[in-house]
């Protein structure tokens, strides 16, 4: 089995990283994808409480038995991606793991720790966004393990979905029991 890695913040996930996962699945690239949300530790601003991240991501998943979410990275101080794919090649040694990224992602994996690990023991499946140009991403990186995926997606991000929740304005590219659970509990208001 074909298993994608799908890491973020995911703060709050909404139904363009839904697609996303659906098209690698529906296209063939995987048969079941694991989102991975970070940390509490991961230093990112604006980033609510990692329970409430992964109970959206379950909501959101909840009628999909090839979508499913852990909390690795969660349990666990500080986790690195290498790290993380190590563990769920661990947990399926019988199948294949390959890590989700956007072009976004791949022009900074150069930045990671043990990228070149990362490049060399694990396959890409890579999602063009906005107008990255990917030829220039792939000059200065091993190519072997790369695979440009046929995946459109929109011009979604958490952080104007946040902004949107925060100004009071209608929140857009949210499934409606996720939103229903930022109100329930607060989340993305004025302080």
């Amino acid at each position: 089995m074909k298993i994608g890695i799908f890491g973020g913040s995911f703060n709050p996930p909404h139904r363009n990283h839904k697609s996303i996962a659906l098209d690698l699945i529906s296209n063939g690239y995987v048969n079941e994808v694991i989102y991975v949300p970070t940390g509490n530790k991961y230093n990112k601003k604006d980033l609510i409480d990692a329970f409430d991240r992964v109970e959206m991501l379950k909501i959101m998943t909840r009628n999909n038995e090839n979508l499913l979410v852990a909390d690795y990275e969660i349990k666990n101080v500080l986790t690195y991606t290498y790290q993380t794919l190590d563990y769920f090649r661990n947990l399926y040694p019988n199948d294949e793991i390959y890590f989700i990224c956007g072009t976004d992602n791949l022009k900074e994996i150069t930045t990671w720790k043990n990228y070149e690990y990362i490049l060399n023991n694990y396959k890409l499946l890579v999602v063009k966004r906005n107008n990255d140009n990917i030829k220039d991403i792939l000059k200065k990186l091993n190519k072997n393990s790369i695979i440009i995926t046929n995946i459109i997606t929109q011009d979604t991000s958490s952080t104007k979905i946040r902004n949107r929740l925060i100004n009071g304005e209608e929140a857009i590219d949210l499934d409606s029991e996720v939103l229903n659970y930022i109100k329930r509990r607060k989340l993305y208001s004025k302080r």
